[in-house]
């Protein structure tokens, strides 16, 4: 970086500083909400810039897209998919740019349930944290099975949970730095697997065959049929049960994009860092989910009966459509191949949701509405005891052995989606709380770090559209009816108003006026700390070329 380039970078930081502080010109209301500030309680700011951006980019993409995406391919067709998975991605967006907003202004070390305590009730703050915490799961030794089922898959589970266990204990920067590379080798391998499904499309394949959109046309496409049998035989209700299943879908395949919410506590420089990744997460959806099941739909017929459907005992790359399509034309081995990036993807994904898992119940530690062991960390900043406790957790994915593995994902996707859902509910409903603080309290949002497009309207729609899909997901559970499907697919709800209920009449809260919704507890000490790191930086010598590349990417 020139030192032009770093005096305008210093420059923008201070303005963005200046902005916040002439929010801050007012009476701080509630100290509960301050950051702890013992050594052995509070958390590490080492995420770096690099590490934060190539997150964002690649650390959500897992399984709902690589496997899951062939269930949703069977029953919406090829363009249901594609519908489906853009609708909810533009939801995605919304929900993200929301919670970019709040976490640039406050990037507090509570997580995003921070946010729904200080802006809404710290019932649903509760409610929230728990939630989120109960979201995460593991479905790693069934993708393993694909390769050799000489070893048992309880050992291939207990091989991973370890793994994951001792990375996470090891401190952020090892978490970010290992999560920068697999997210770096996920984003190659999307990238690889999309130009190599466009080649197959186009005729680049052993029999010298161009699909074009042969797939897009009956009996194939371009919606599907789904339940046609269940709904007596009514083609167009059964088109459309077929797109609405792929909404279910999608919401599974970009759960954990709100990751980036999770780590602004422990990100360097947040008010600047936070809005860029929050940028890139854009061209994440529309080039990964959007673009690839594109792809998949021009390559993969949706009547093929090799595509996951959680009744059949297919695992791994066997239920990859990617996999489906390289079979169909004749190429041979390159599944192995894409088994062993589908290992990377929900390596990556596990490990990460045990790094969520733990922040989650140390913020709400922090806050009071869990035991004060969890907010306790070591002197690299790890919430351990958090830590163990969610790894424990982790014996969930032994369900795997009682059950096939298709089987479980399809619980999993029922189960972790309405969690995920609901937690998109209470950030969008944050960030419109937050607008209407501002608002009354005479703040204008142009004064923000990070301002959010699409707003006001951009949070009450993603409210809207994710409470309708939550409510309408499990429909398939009644056609026929499937008692453990329709258990997984709602079970969420009345646990999650069972734990906000349940704080708010033990602890007697109620919904806090916007009048008196805190808007400055907090924003000093995060303005001391950024100045803290500006000036560290500025103190340091400048890198070569070889630095400054690897500073940029």
């Amino acid at each position: 970086m020139s030192s032009d380039e770093k005096k305008a970078s210093t420059n923008e930081n201070v303005a963005d500083a200046e902005k916040v502080d002439s929010l801050s010109e007012s009476v701080e209301f509630d100290e509960t909400l301050r950051e702890p500030t013992a050594q052995d309680e509070t958390l590490h700011r080492g995420l770096k810039a690099r590490q934060i951006s190539m997150i964002a980019l690649g650390g959500a993409v897992g399984t709902g897209l690589i496997i899951g995406s062939g269930t949703a391919l069977r029953r919406g067709g090829p363009l249901g998919l594609l519908i489906g998975y853009a609708f909810v991605g533009f939801v995605c967006y919304l929900v993200m740019v929301a919670l970019g907003e709040m976490a640039a202004y406050i990037p507090h070390k509570r997580g995003f349930a921070g946010y729904a305590t200080r802006f809404v009730d710290p019932a649903l703050g509760f409610a929230l944290g728990w939630n989120y915490l109960a979201k995460y799961a593991s479905i790693a030794g069934v993708v393993v099975q694909y390769w050799t089922k000489s070893v048992h898959i309880a050992i291939w589970m207990v091989i991973f949970i370890t793994f994951i266990f001792v990375i996470n204990l090891l401190g952020v920067r090892v978490f970010g730095e290992l999560e920068f590379w697999f997210s770096g080798i996920k984003i190659v391998a999307l990238i690889a697997l999309l130009l190599m499904g466009i080649i197959i499309d186009l005729g680049g394949n052993p029999h010298r065959d161009r699909i074009g959109f042969r797939y897009w046309k009956e009996p194939n496409g371009p919606m599907g049929k789904y339940l046609l049998d269940q709904v007596g035989g009514n083609t167009s209700l059964s088109i459309f049960l077929g797109f609405w299943a792929t909404l279910t879908n999608a919401l599974f395949a970009y759960m954990g994009t709100e990751l980036i919410g999770v780590t602004v506590g422990e990100a360097e420089n947040p008010r600047r860092n936070i809005p860029i990744a929050i940028r890139r997460t854009f061209f994440r959806i529309l080039v990964f989910y959007v673009g690839g099941v594109f792809v998949i739909g021009l390559i993969v017929p949706s009547t093929n009966q090799d595509l996951f459907i959680a009744t059949q005992q297919r695992t791994g790359a066997a239920a990859s459509p990617f996999v489906v399509a390289t079979r169909l034309v004749g190429i041979r081995t390159l599944d192995h191949v894409i088994n062993g990036a589908i290992l990377i993807f929900v390596m990556s994904a596990a490990n990460s949701d045990l790094y969520i898992g733990s922040r989650t119940l140390y913020g709400l530690a922090v806050e009071g509405k869990a035991p004060k062991i969890f907010k306790r960390v070591n002197r690299m900043g790890v919430p351990y005891p958090a830590l163990i406790l969610c790894t424990l957790f982790c014996a969930l994915v032994f369900l795997n052995v009682r059950a096939s593995g298709s089987r479980v994902f399809g619980w999993f996707v029922n189960l972790v989606s309405t969690f995920g859902a609901l937690t998109w509910m209470c950030i969008a409903y944050s960030h419109i709380r937050f607008m209407k603080a501002l608002q009354l309290q005479g703040k204008s949002r142009d004064d923000l770090p990070y301002k959010a497009p699409f707003q006001p309207w951009g949070s009450w729609f993603a409210l809207g559209a994710t409470t309708i899909i939550t409510f309408f997901k499990g429909f398939d559970t009644f056609l026929p009816w499937n008692t453990a499907n329709f258990i997984t697919s709602y079970i969420a709800i009345p646990v999650f108003f069972f734990l906000w209920a349940g704080y708010k009449l033990f602890m007697k809260t109620s919904v806090i006026p916007l009048s008196r919704v805190d808007l400055v507890t907090g924003l000093k000490e995060i303005d001391d700390e950024e100045k803290r790191y500006l000036d560290e930086k500025a103190r340091r010598p400048p890198k070569g070329w070889l630095g400054r590349l690897w500073e940029s990417l």
